[in-house]
């Protein structure tokens, strides 16, 4: 690994260990009812347990990390960007072990290949009734990726540049399930093709808050100017 990436991996792995940004850097990116009304965190007690994996990995002087868009299917969560990842079956001992299956049977990339590095504040997804623990794992160099077409409608290969960009965020009233609310988001893609919305535009706001991401080569932006 180039020593380039070696100040942005040391403060990455002191931010995982250190109390972390939490609900407050999530909030920033969550959809806001309107008018007024609190964001719904509080998981239902038949709520299921889900793991997603936040991979980053250094190419062309960045740090990446991979998303897919999920292709159309009969479900909340049809057609939309997210983490790699899914529910958390018997066999997987704990959520990382969830994250790490997940992203190899999605992506194509195994757990043998990276370093889990941590994991950022859990999330409850009411709409899929989903409580969502995000890992957050390193790799030196790009992986070969083998997106599973049954899972995976494109693979999306996002720079923390991009992502920490101002002008990637944008913020617009939606109407959902027949009610108008306020949607933050980021837009990912060659002509802003992708919008990353909901959960896991909430995860990217905690995992971009955190300090190493100033540290992230060609990081030129402060990331405290949070959306209001």
């Amino acid at each position: 690994m180039p020593e380039i990436y070696e100040p942005f991996l040391r403060q990455l792995r002191r931010d995982l260990g250190a109390p972390l940004p939490g609900r407050n850097a999530q909030y920033q990116m969550a959809p806001r009812p309107r008018p007024g009304g609190e964001f719904d965190d509080a998981p239902r007690a038949d709520a299921r347990r889900g793991g997603v994996l936040a991979l980053l990995y250094p190419h062309a002087g960045q740090v990446f990390l991979p998303l897919i868009l999920r292709p159309t299917y009969p479900g909340v969560h049809s057609g939309q960007i997210g983490f790699p990842g899914g529910g958390y079956e018997a066999t997987d001992g704990d959520l990382t072990a969830t994250a790490l299956r997940e992203t190899y049977e999605e992506i194509g990339v195994h757990a043998s290949q990276y370093t889990v590095l941590g994991q950022l504040t859990s999330l409850y997804v009411s709409a899929s009734n989903y409580l969502v623990q995000p890992i957050v794992g390193w790799i030196d160099y790009r992986p070969t990726f083998n997106p599973d077409p049954y899972e995976v409608a494109a693979l999306i290969e996002a720079p923390l540049t991009t992502l920490l960009n101002p002008a990637t965020r944008r913020v617009e009233p939606w109407t959902l399930r027949g009610r108008e609310i306020v949607v933050p988001f980021f837009t990912l893609g060659d002509f802003g093709e992708y919008t990353v919305w909901g959960a896991t535009a909430m995860m990217l706001g905690e995992l971009l808050a955190l300090p190493a991401m100033q540290l992230a080569p060609g990081a030129q932006i402060n990331t405290s100017h949070a959306l209001e």
